[in-house]
């Protein structure tokens, strides 16, 4: 069985030492670090290069999103999933569009938050479908237009692994489908992330079902 390195930001102790305790019920998750601000949370990142990053969205000081955002700049691999308070569709379309692998709400069945964030892990969806349809309104009323003339730029192979992850498949299921390497499906998505000026593939997912891309 696989296992995955977390590490959880949250400035609420109880609820922090709650994740971490739920966490340790899953064989899959290792809490290697908490943090209780933006700012410590960013040098733990750091320091450990987690697989997953869980990341509270209203925080004093260096709040979710600037801690996000931050993480995202650093050289490392992590997934970050916001696990909030907060189902407002603005929080939600910033986290996104900040590079948010997920975006999970604290009401949500801990059974649940678990297998979330084992699908982000994944690279599958990990948010609850009624702020997926939140999310894709908010795409639609986006610069659609450009971005769909920015899709005429991708190749064929990524076309066909960005109609893969619309599906919510992984890169490992990806790479079984299109019988490429996982580490060559990984490349190709960077690649399509970028020219497509998307931060995450969960942003990239909701805007291709949302266009039909085929």
């Amino acid at each position: 069985m696989s296992q995955f390195n977390v590490i959880v930001i949250d400035d609420h102790p109880l609820f922090r030492k709650g994740v971490v305790q739920l966490l340790g019920l899953d064989p899959r998750f290792v809490v290697v670090a908490e943090a209780a601000s933006g700012a410590e949370g960013l040098v733990l990142v750091q320091q450990h290069n987690p697989d997953l990053v869980i990341l509270d969205l209203n925080m004093k000081g260096m709040d979710g999103i600037a801690t996000l955002r931050a993480i995202k700049e650093l050289d490392v691999d992590s997934r970050v999933v916001m696990l909030t308070v907060s189902d407002q569709s603005t929080d939600l379309v910033a986290a996104v569009r900040a590079g948010a692998d997920g975006y999970l709400l604290k009401d949500m069945e801990p059974e649940e938050i678990v297998a979330s964030l084992a699908d982000a892990l994944e690279g599958q969806m990990a948010i609850p479908e009624r702020l997926g349809r939140a999310l894709a309104l908010a795409l639609r009323e986006d610069d659609g237009n450009e971005r769909n003339a920015m899709l005429e730029s991708l190749t064929e192979r990524e076309r066909e692994i960005l109609v893969c992850l619309s599906h919510g498949l992984s890169n490992k299921l990806v790479g079984r489908e299109l019988g490429i390497a996982e580490g060559t499906v990984k490349v190709h998505v960077k690649s399509l992330l970028r020219k497509l000026n998307f931060r995450s593939r969960l942003e990239a997912a909701i805007w291709a079902v949302e266009q039909g891309v085929k």
